[in-house]
């Protein structure tokens, strides 16, 4: 049996991987792969994350040593995990700051994970997603040390963070970050906001839109499409904060000054 070949294979392994690599060797007996664990736990081949998620450690490397990717393990914290927000922005180079926080969308129950220096929080699929069948919509696979990743894609982490900036950080950094990147599907991104459904959230696309609108390119097609769906009063973009900003009548929108006058870039 070449358990070998396969933590060689997988740095980050569930026990349904580990079972599927079992049955296609013949082996595929429960009680086989509980003593099979136990006895490599026991001598330091394999280190425990939480239930049914394990880290192997390559030969000659102790298990306190052994270099972790953060983002497999998130990526495999529950089988339907998608990276999402903030994390999704670092897995595809475009944060800002770097986290040791990561964050994945689950339809399944997860309570948050600390393993060594890094947190690992759920988050629910938002629930207009959950509720047209949609929560695959802007998912993409990608190929991570040979191993397969859900991520969500640029346009829909974009709306993503907007709708839920508590996941993303900072405006400072969310604006940042977003605007780091070159290209989006615009097309996409319209069509991810309207399908969340929420003009609050349709209002702050359309806003970021419109600040970037020659470098990205946005047409007047796209941001009339929001504009249709924008709130029908004065919304704040955020809503825990009502003490002033300035009123972007575009988008029926009170917006922080910070953001406005993006005070960040003063900071030398």
């Amino acid at each position: 049996m070449r358990l070998r070949d396969f933590l060689n294979r997988h740095p980050v392994f569930t026990v349904v991987e580990l079972d599927q690599f079992l049955a296609e060797e013949g082996t595929g007996n429960r009680r086989t792969r509980e003593s099979m664990l136990t006895y490599h736990r026991r001598h330091g081949h394999v280190v425990p994350v939480r239930r049914g998620l394990y880290v192997a450690v390559p030969a000659g490397t102790s298990p306190e040593a052994v270099a972790v990717d953060p983002y497999l393990l998130a990526a495999r914290m529950t089988e339907d995990a998608v990276l999402a927000y903030h994390t999704a922005l670092e897995f595809h180079g475009r944060a800002y700051s770097t986290y040791h926080r990561f964050v994945y969308l689950t339809s399944r129950r997860s309570l948050p994970v600390v393993f060594r220096s890094y947190e690992f929080h759920p988050a629910p699929f938002p629930a207009a997603l959950t509720t047209k069948g949609q929560e695959g919509f802007g998912v993409i696979t990608a190929e991570r040390a040979g191993l397969t990743v859900r991520v969500t894609s640029l346009e829909r982490t974009m709306v993503d963070v907007l709708d839920r900036p508590n996941l993303a950080g900072s405006w400072e950094e969310i604006w940042r970050s977003l605007e780091s990147v070159e290209y989006y599907d615009l097309d996409a991104v319209v069509q991810y906001a309207l399908l969340l459904g929420n003009a609050t959230t349709v209002a702050k696309v359309g806003y970021f839109l419109s600040q970037h609108r020659e470098r990205l390119m946005v047409s007047d097609a796209h941001l009339e499409l929001l504009r249709k769906h924008r709130p029908r009063t004065a919304h704040y973009l955020v809503r825990r904060d009502r003490t002033g900003g300035s009123f972007e009548p575009d988008w029926n929108l009170v917006v922080p000054r910070e953001i406005v006058e993006r005070s960040w870039a003063e900071v030398l």
